[in-house]
């Protein structure tokens, strides 16, 4: 085997990106510390062609240098769009038919492994701050909570880290 140059790839251009049908998805980041953390979101949510990006809160925005370090690029390609309340958000989603899934170990939850996500229907993922997760009124306000099952001894995975597996999980789902 032989690895691949990047120029044998054939990756989209950030216009063609722009272009691109995209998977039914959303992505919002509830009050995200780490710099780096949404420059990883960002790169992730350009693979898997995901709709938009919403960064609420503390969540810093581009451009930043420490978010270009992860990103490589993407927060040119993916759509993005700072909300300062993560709350109002939610409500105005779902008023637009789009359904709510916080991404959290809550009661009730849906194991990701167990999600079926419905043809025809736009999702919206949060992710919450790395030490208090996504707040107790978003999660409130969601349509449901997924669960990403872990079998050690932490507690949570890193939030670049829990995006990568559920986007990866919803566009084998819903993407093209």
């Amino acid at each position: 085997m032989r690895k691949l140059k990047n120029s044998e790839l054939n990756r989209k251009d950030v216009n063609q990106f722009k272009q691109a049908e995209k998977t039914p998805l959303i992505v919002i980041l509830d009050n995200i510390r780490s710099l780096n953390n949404i420059g990883s979101v960002f790169r992730t949510s350009d693979a898997f062609l995901v709709e938009k990006i919403y960064l609420c809160g503390i969540t810093a925005q581009p451009p930043h240098k420490d978010i270009h370090k992860t990103a490589l690029g993407a927060t040119d390609s993916v759509e993005w769009e700072h909300v300062e309340d993560t709350l109002s958000l939610v409500e105005k989603l779902k008023n637009d038919g789009v359904k709510i899934a916080s991404i959290e170990q809550a009661e009730n939850a849906t194991m990701l492994n167990e999600f079926k996500a419905e043809e025809n229907t736009k999702y919206a993922i949060i992710f919450g701050n790395e030490v208090k997760g996504v707040q107790q009124s978003v999660v409130s306000a969601s349509d449901m909570v997924i669960e990403i099952p872990q079998h050690g001894t932490k507690h949570s995975l890193n939030i670049s880290v829990s995006a990568g597996v559920v986007i990866w999980e919803i566009f084998k789902q819903l993407g093209s």
